[in-house]
């Protein structure tokens, strides 16, 4: 044989070069499940996308990985951006991912956005029709699978805040077919029965299609008739579904959750014995306060001295008496002088005056005469003088 053998780098080295050259391998859009997932600590992913015939290898570098809004894990389906490529050193093609999204993700975004806006508009989400979670609930009532962490971590949160605190369980499925009538009822029978303070609605982690039972509509109607209020638990801090805008509170965790519905008696406790000590103190300070207002009291003239305030009142009047006998002395020797000076001017004007110097009045009958016309002859007058009256007859 007179071939010419080459080496496996140049083999390799050709068809990279080859699939280089194809225009469609430059950039393909694959759809496939996830397997085999590795986040490594440079900030690259390495996984496998696979169906149910073909496998491929996939590389996300660290650049590409900051566009993604969602965590990939094992078997999570997904559509795959980027290009093909051959790695020279190992001899395999695979595809560099320069974007990555959830399969149908984009559906599903536009029904959650369609019922959001829809129950938007008829006010399910209005912080007036949100009622207020009990301070001390006796009963937690929990929707959530009966196996997995979701229902121990609720567990182990609410028993260590409050031993006494009941966990009642209502086993519903989390995700799949029917899922969200299942939800829904279980609701409608908490409410019914009044087996519960409080519900929580929870369930862990995953992608859109995994908690899309609580983007449902008949679970969004079913949180908001609720007579219970309800915390929604549903994902990570990052998730967000209807059911969390319904429901009376939102916990970003279905821990949080648990510490949101049940109070830490410890720490009530705590604050009890907190306020105690300062109500103490201010009944002690008041009660000084108080005593010393007392003493302050007691040592005034009014108690030293009872009948003071009565010495006090007969001082005041006596002085009283005194202005107004003084008062009534000045107005009497004030009258007296005035009526000195009128009796005086009066006498100075009176007849007997008159009569004294040598006159007389004559009357008649108790009439003064004062023209000859008012007596005629034989008429009989009285004549008054200074030292009596005499009667005359007219001749």
């Amino acid at each position: 044989m007179n071939i010419k053998p080459i080496s496996v780098s140049e083999l390799n080295k050709y068809m990279k070069d080859k699939v280089a050259e194809d225009e469609y391998l430059k950039s393909v859009f694959v759809r496939g499940e996830i397997s085999n997932f590795k986040h490594h600590y440079t900030g690259h992913m390495y996984f496998t996308l696979k169906d149910e015939n073909s496998l491929i290898k996939c590389i996300m570098f660290k650049s590409s990985t900051a566009t993604l809004n969602f965590v990939p894990k094992d078997g999570m389906k997904v559509n795959v951006l980027g290009s093909v490529a051959v790695f020279e050193r190992d001899g395999v093609y695979q595809i560099y991912a320069k974007a990555m999204q959830e399969d149908g993700v984009g559906d599903l975004y536009a029904k959650f956005n369609e019922l959001k806006n829809k129950l938007e508009k008829e006010g399910l989400f209005d912080e007036e029709h949100k009622m207020q979670i009990p301070m001390m609930p006796k009963v937690i009532g929990v929707l959530t699978s009966n196996t997995g962490a979701v229902i121990r971590d609720i567990i182990n949160v609410s028993t260590r805040r409050n031993p006494n605190v009941y966990i009642r369980l209502y086993p519903v499925p989390v995700q799949g077919p029917g899922a969200a009538e299942k939800i829904a009822d279980a609701i409608y029978y908490m409410n019914q029965k009044k087996l519960a303070d409080v519900l929580i609605v929870a369930r862990g982690g995953g992608s859109l299609e995994d908690l899309w039972p609580f983007n449902e509509e008949i679970v969004a109607r079913a949180i908001y008739n609720s007579e219970i209020p309800t915390i929604s638990a549903v994902g990570h801090e990052t998730d967000f579904t209807i059911a969390d805008f319904v429901a009376d509170l939102r916990a970003p965790t279905p821990s949080a959750a648990a510490e949101l519905a049940v109070t830490d008696v410890f720490d009530l406790q705590d604050r009890l014995g907190l306020y105690k000590s300062r109500l103490q103190m201010l009944l002690r300070k008041k009660v000084e306060i108080l005593r010393l207002r007392y003493e302050k009291c007691m040592k005034a003239r009014i108690f030293a001295e009872p009948d003071y305030l009565i010495k006090e009142n007969y001082l005041k009047i006596d002085s009283l008496i005194h202005r107004l006998e003084t008062s009534i002395n000045m107005k009497m020797k004030d009258y007296k002088l005035r009526m000195v000076e009128k009796v005086t001017k009066l006498d100075s004007m009176s007849p007997l005056k008159t009569l004294a110097r040598g006159y007389s009045v004559v009357e008649k009958e108790g009439k003064l005469i004062k023209s000859k016309k008012d007596v005629s002859k034989d008429d009989i007058v009285e004549i008054r003088l200074s030292d009596g009256n005499v009667d005359a007859k007219i001749v």
